[in-house]
This record gives C-alpha cells, sequence and structure tokens, in this order.
C-alpha cells in the first residue's frame, strides 16, 4: 500500500494507532492545496478559512516561496549557527528593516520565540534593570496563549494547557487582559517585562480596548519595565498593518515572530527589537540546531519581500472590513470582533456550538476553527471577494 492508494479511512486508522492523541483533526486527509484552497484525498476541495493559524497568510503554495525554497533546496540547506551562510545576515537586515527594528534572534517555532524572550528579558533585569539575581517577574495576561512548553503553560490560564504537567515554572503574575489598572498594582522594581499577545487570538480574537497599549507602553517606559508583544499569530499583514501593534502608533521593546514568517512552508520564528536588550545575549547563552538555517533564511527572506511592498497588509485591511461587514449580517451572531482578516464570530450560545458549526462546516467545504466554543476565521491573505462570499454564504446556511 502507499500513500497514493491509501483511503482517508486507512490515514485517520494509521494517526489514531501510531500517534499520539494530540489534538482532535477533523475527519478530512489532506492532501494538497493551492492560494486559499485545499483539496483531500477523496477528491474534494475546501475553502480555508482557518490559515493554518496564521501560518498560510501568503496562501497555499505561493509561486513565489515555492521558487525560492526549490532554489535553495538545490544548493543548501542546515549549516548551524557555528558557519555563516549567505542568507542569514541579509535576512536578519531585511526582517529589522521591515518591523522598525534593531536586532534579530532567530529560531523556529512560535513558542521558542516566546520562551527565548522571556530569557531575554530576565538577563535584561538582572545585567541592565538590577533585578536581585532570581528575582524576576513578568506579567503576562489572562486568557493568553503563546504555545506549549513547559515554561508557558505554567502561566497559561486554560487549564486543560496545564492539567498534569506541573511542577511549573515561578517568576509569573497573571492579570487580566485589557485592566491597567491591575497591570499598574501587580508591577514591582522586579518586573522584567510585560507579555502580552498584541491582539489575543486563541481567547477568541480579542482586541485591546482603545488606547489600552499606549497606557502599557507609558507604564513600562516609567517603570524601567520592557514590553514584549507576542504577534505569532497577529503580525505581519494578519491584522492589517505589519506588526499589529502599529494600529497604536507605538513600538515594543521585543516582539515575537512566527508562522507566516515561513510562508507556510518551513518553521521559521524570531525575536525582533532594541538592539540594547537582544545584545544582552552573548555566545553561548542560546541556541538552535535549525534556528536561521539557509532553507528557513532563503524563503523568509521571501516573505518578507512579499510584505514590503504593502500588497498584503493592504488587502488584510480592505478585504478584512468586507470580511467583518458580512459576518455582522448573519443570523445566530453576537458579535465579531478582530482586525484585518481576522474575525472572531460570537455564535449565540443558545443555538449553536463552535465545533459543531465547525464541523458541519467541513462537511460542506469549508474549513474553519473553534476558539472558546465560537467561530474563529481566518482565511489566507490571497482570499478574493468572491471567496469571502462564498465562505459566509457556507456559514449563514450552517446557522440557518
Amino acid at each position: 500500500m502507499t500513500v497514493d492508494t491509501m483511503s482517508a479511512r486507512d490515514h485517520m486508522a494509521l494517526a489514531e494507532r501510531w500517534a499520539a492523541h494530540d489534538s482532535v483533526p477533523f475527519p478530512v486527509v489532506l492532501s494538497h492545496g493551492e492560494g486559499a484552497w485545499i483539496h483531500d484525498t477523496e477528491g474534494r476541495r475546501y475553502l480555508d478559512f482557518h490559515g493554518g493559524y496564521s501560518a498560510t497568510n501568503f496562501g497555499h503554495r505561493h509561486p513565489a516561496l515555492v521558487a525560492a525554497a526549490k532554489a535553495q533546496l538545490d544548493r543548501l540547506t542546515l549549516s548551524t549557527r557555528a558557519f555563516h551562510h549567505d542568507h542569514f545576515g541579509p535576512f536578519c537586515q531585511e526582517l529589522a528593516e521591515l518591523t522598525g527594528t534593531e536586532k534579530v534572534l532567530l529560531s523556529n517555532s512560535g513558542g521558542e520565540a516566546v520562551d527565548t524572550a522571556v530569557k531575554i528579558a530576565r538577563k535584561w533585569a538582572y545585567r541592565v534593570k538590577g533585578v536581585p539575581d532570581g528575582a524576576a517577574e513578568v506579567i503576562v495576561a489572562g486568557a493568553n496563549f503563546h504555545g506549549r512548553t513547559t515554561t508557558i503553560v505554567s502561566f497559561s490560564t486554560n487549564a486543560s494547557h496545564r492539567a498534569g504537567f506541573g511542577p511549573f515554572t515561578p517568576g509569573f503574575k497573571v492579570v487580566p487582559y485589557g485592566d491597567i489598572d491591575a497591570l499598574r498594582a501587580a508591577i514591582t522594581d522586579n518586573t522584567a517585562a510585560i507579555l502580552l499577545e498584541s491582539i489575543q487570538g486563541e481567547a477568541g480574537i480579542i482586541v485591546p480596548p482603545k488606547g489600552y497599549l499606549a497606557e502599557v507602553r507609558d507604564l513600562c517606559d516609567d517603570t524601567n519595565t520592557l514590553l514584549v508583544a507576542d504577534e505569532v499569530q497577529c503580525g505581519l499583514a494578519r491584522a492589517g498593518t505589519t506588526l499589529a501593534m502599529d494600529h497604536e502608533g507605538i513600538k515594543a521593546d521585543l516582539y515575537t515572530l512566527g508562522k507566516s514568517l515561513g510562508g507556510g512552508l518551513v518553521p521559521v520564528s524570531a525575536v525582533v527589537g532594541r538592539a540594547d536588550v537582544l545584545g544582552v545575549i552573548t555566545p553561548g547563552d542560546h541556541g538552535s540546531t535549525f534556528g536561521g538555517n539557509p532553507l528557513a533564511c532563503a524563503v523568509g527572506r521571501e516573505a518578507v519581500r512579499l510584505l514590503a511592498t504593502g500588497e498584503f497588509q493592504e488587502r488584510s485591511r480592505e478585504l478584512g472590513a468586507y470580511l467583518h461587514s458580512r459576518l455582522n449580517e448573519l443570523d445566530g451572531v453576537t458579535e465579531v470582533r478582530g482586525r484585518g482578516l481576522w474575525a472572531g464570530v460570537q455564535l449565540d450560545e443558545e443555538r449553536v456550538a463552535g465545533r459543531r458549526v465547525t464541523e458541519a462546516l467541513a462537511e460542506r467545504g469549508l474549513l474553519c476553527k473553534e476558539a472558546r466554543g465560537h467561530l474563529r476565521v481566518a482565511p489566507p491573505l490571497v482570499v478574493t471577494r468572491a471567496e469571502i462570499d462564498l465562505g459566509v454564504s457556507i456559514i449563514a446556511d450552517v446557522l440557518s
């Protein structure tokens, strides 16, 4: 039996038998995709309103990204940071220039980037702020999602992310998202950083109150505290601007980036920010065998080139406004949150439940995901107005 001759049932049976049960996927076995569409092994095609948690912002198999990967596969794929390679320096420069930052530290996954940012913030607190060794604290927001490493789940407020994984890493305080008074009360001389998602994704696409992030920036300035913005999902045009924090006209000291930085082809993540803050990391403090590898940098450079034109930011803004207006017309929808081509669709809980809705959507050819029991809509940024109309009509049909 070969992959091409296996049925969807065969594939799902193998996964059930041999893979650890770390997720509950839909009963769909995907095989190939292009643009905003994905096909399964049974010959059906699906409109993608999931967007790979923002990893496929450029759509599936964007030709420029695929060409960059193919060209690099014929040259060099891995060197490790023991050596220089010819895409590393240019990628760091181009990413810094795109984001308006000064230094770049490359890694692979979003969770790895967040862990790295926590390490940097702690070392900065000891070396620069003068926090006593071992006493540094990081303040985070409730309902956060920053990844699933042992340290990150230590400050999650989702019980299912924590159950069975203690003892937990100390040094974190949790306050409600959007509550500036709670932040002021929590901050002390030992606070190294405030770590926030510029828009909370897994909480249901929660946009902070207007002016909140600017107040956080002022609070950090007043207390010599770092502001670390997690933009792994909401950054790089997803929210209609290069960085989601750009909506507030402010800058974080550090940003964590990932997902679409790899173009939906390879895992690429980064911490970008102030040179003096990233400068506390010295040789031997940190490392990653695959972080900043030639293949990742070649694809990442092409992703940056696509973003540098501003086309994807503009598409996200314009089509996002259209998407939100269409979703707000639907019966059974009580609220639509978000920015750009990213929407949290609050459903009337007496009528519908998120998982049942997303399963019904998949049966009708639309792939979507629930967040906190409601719909999370995030099509690739190459989606067209006609495809948005089609997707919304399918949602309307399921909610009717």
